[in-house]
């Protein structure tokens, strides 16, 4: 066993999910205006984004030492330290608990009241456990509950950073989240074939039919939400009336239709930490763009 293992078990790639944390401190700073007489919402932020990294990086050592029998039959989760026998059971679950301690810590120096970061950091953690043991075997309700982690990660950067976030940018967060779970299903389907239910049964009940379906109504509900939440009335008295930020929509639609793309194409699309960590180029210059204009239209 090595520190590597350890390192790899915790899926530090997945991290990057947590950048949903930072939406309510970068639209926070946008009605502001002086992102740097604000470090202490930063602080915080980071705090969150740190809390949520480990907490995750807990429940995923638990979820390989529960799947490890299936995983050391998929054809890649076989690799995964767990399976390949390189990180000891005790040992992973033993850093499990560290990293519990350690996410609801984090969780707790990043409220501005009484813990209210470290509460959600702790629903999240449970929720994710429920999904390990329980919700991940009930078709639609395991992308339910994915999408239910991202709706907490966007509520945690609110607590935060004090500050309550729009009911349009939850919707789009749901709408988003959703997609993005039930393209991976799409994925798995895909990459196993017809021994699908011999790694994970549930992938029997969902069809490439209602999924391709699904994933294109969900983007159209993603799209729809994030230009009502450019136009809508409480985004225009906080960043003002001819704010711009509807002309951020372009890039939004580029993004969820390059994504599908790769979903049917079968290029990476049913793991979407490791596109945006540069698996295709043009879907990161998009987002980095997209980026890039939201912050100038904002400060």
């Amino acid at each position: 066993m090595s520190p590597f293992a350890i390192l790899r078990a915790m899926r530090p790639h997945q991290w990057v999910k947590n950048v949903f944390v930072f939406a309510a401190l970068v639209f926070k700073w946008g009605e502001h205006k002086d992102p740097l007489a604000d470090l202490d919402s930063l602080w915080r932020t980071l705090l969150a984004v740190a809390a949520f990294c480990i907490g995750s990086s807990a429940i995923y050592l638990v979820n390989d030492v529960l799947d490890i029998e299936s995983d050391r039959r998929h054809p890649t989760k076989k690799l995964r330290p767990i399976a390949a026998g390189l990180l000891p059971i005790p040992t992973a679950l033993a850093v499990s608990v560290v990293c519990v301690v350690a996410a609801l810590a984090l969780g707790h120096f990043a409220s501005t009241d009484e813990g209210s970061v470290a509460l959600v950091v702790a629903a999240y953690m449970g929720l994710n456990l429920l999904y390990s043991l329980w919700l991940k075997h009930i078709v639609l309700v395991d992308a339910f509950s994915i999408a239910a982690g991202f709706l907490l990660r966007v509520l945690a950067g609110g607590f935060a950073v004090n500050v309550l976030v729009s009911d349009w940018l939850m919707l789009c967060t749901l709408f988003l989240a959703l997609f993005l779970a039930l393209c991976k299903r799409r994925a798995e389907i895909d990459l196993l074939g017809e021994d699908r239910g011999s790694h994970r049964k549930i992938l029997l009940e969902y069809t490439p039919a209602f999924l391709d379906q699904s994933v294109v109504v969900l983007a159209a509900c993603a799209i729809i939400n994030y230009t009502m939440y450019t136009v809508a009335e409480d985004t225009a008295e906080k960043f003002g009336e001819h704010n711009g930020l509807v002309w951020t929509v372009p890039f939004v639609v580029f993004g969820l239709f390059r994504y599908l793309l790769l979903v049917q194409t079968q290029k990476g699309g049913g793991n979407p930490s490791r596109v945006l960590l540069g698996g295709d180029v043009a879907f990161v210059i998009n987002g980095l763009v997209w980026l890039a204009v939201v912050v100038f239209l904002l400060f």
